[in-house]
């Protein structure tokens, strides 16, 4: 009985997957070297890996304003703001309207209800990022759940219904998704964790970019624990080998696409602190490891970092060359000197505008690896982890 070849994928990734992806044919008469595998063009890739290069453009980055409505009314709170729909819209039109914030910011990710707002004068949110030359973005997912025969760990749900979705964030003005899932380090990470984040994440991806959204892909590797930076690395490693193990599966075009990763740093109760030269000394090391040069951008979160901190060790991972644009994808680290500034109060609203300038323009300095924390304040200086946070 004649052997079935083999081969593995051509892809450009190749040498950075730790796991080979195998193609059974019937026997040919073709060379090994002249056999090629041909991945298909959807109808938006050309756009899809233009919006991709513009959003990852030098010196600028994404705030990400797309916490769902629960978190948004915990922001809200902790300035003793109402959770409602008004009180949300406002707080939401004073981010889509600073003036100059497309010199820092290239992208903003949307929650749903924020996609379809408009300012009290009637104008589309989306509209008023176009103008700044920012692409509007949107949160796809649609939360976190137990994983059944896991460790108490968690997976993503939203896969049902995302192409109808997505084709009509598409018709909006969306032209990027997001879609968050969670690595807990305490719990194990367990192989069954892993392999459903990595296999949703790539499932979501490939649906993206057929209905024209640039997916960024966040499985992040949360700071929860007492563990070292070692143990970060690891598991991150195990993280983003099954990622693209699966993203090359489904046929995702690795230049239209954008990545959110955790910086690989100690877990936030574990005591042996690193510089920022370390943590960028250490993250740098696991996307030369499992990152292809063909993805464009990598847009870190902050993960409750302080606001300072996130942008040093920003600034610290660009004091020399990268294959790819790594900039930020900050919430929380863009936007926490603006909530204690504007207090909900209408005549704050301009020096609340300012603040958000202030720290865009810090992380794009740091994008550009010219950032200094001189004359930070304190209160920027405060870190912002909540053990099991929910987004």
């Amino acid at each position: 009985m004649a052997s079935l070849a083999q081969s593995s994928i051509a892809l450009s990734s190749s040498e950075f997957l730790g796991r080979s992806l195998k193609c059974a044919s019937a026997p040919s008469t073709a060379t090994p070297s002249s056999r090629s595998f041909l991945i298909r063009a959807g109808p938006y890739t050309d756009e899809l890996i233009k919006t991709a290069k513009s959003i990852a453009s030098p010196g600028r980055g994404i705030l990400a304003m797309d916490e769902s409505n629960a978190t948004c009314g915990k922001r809200l709170a902790s300035i003793g703001l109402e959770n409602n729909e008004v009180n949300r819209q406002a707080y939401r039109q004073l981010l889509c309207t600073t003036k100059g914030l497309g010199q820092y910011i290239s992208g903003a990710i949307l929650f749903e209800e924020t996609l379809y707002q408009s300012t009290t004068d009637g104008k589309r949110f989306v509209d008023c990022l176009k103008e700044e030359n920012i692409v509007p973005g949107i949160k796809v997912d649609k939360g976190l759940v137990p994983l059944p025969g896991s460790n108490n760990e968690s997976w993503c749900q939203g896969l049902d219904g995302l192409a109808q979705r997505s084709a009509e964030y598409y018709k909006q003005g969306a032209r990027f998704a997001k879609w968050r899932t969670v690595i807990s380090i305490p719990n194990g990470p367990s192989e069954l964790a892993i392999q459903e984040a990595a296999w949703g994440l790539a499932r979501y991806a490939g649906i993206s970019q057929e209905c024209g959204l640039v997916p960024i892909v966040e499985p992040e590797v949360l700071l929860d624990g007492d563990h070292g930076i070692d143990r970060t690395l690891q598991v991150a490693e195990k993280v983003w080998n099954e990622v693209f193990y699966f993203l090359a599966k489904n046929n995702v075009v690795y230049e239209g696409i954008l990545l959110k990763p955790s910086m690989v740093t100690p877990g936030a109760d574990c005591k042996d602190r690193k510089s920022p030269d370390v943590i960028a000394e250490y993250t740098l090391k696991l996307l030369k490891r499992r990152v292809p040069p063909a993805v464009p951008g990598i847009m870190f979160l902050s993960g409750g970092q302080s606001e300072v901190e996130a942008t040093l060790n920003l600034n610290a991972m660009n004091q020399s060359p990268n294959p790819w644009h790594v900039s930020f994808s900050y919430a929380r680290a863009l936007q926490n000197s603006v909530l204690k500034t504007w207090q909900g109060r209408p005549e704050n609203i301009e020096a609340a505008k300012q603040a958000l300038l202030v720290r865009a323009k810090a992380n794009s300095l740091a994008q550009l690896g010219k950032y200094s924390a001189e004359g930070e304040s304190d209160e920027a200086k405060k870190g912002m982890f909540v053990k099991g946070y929910v987004y």
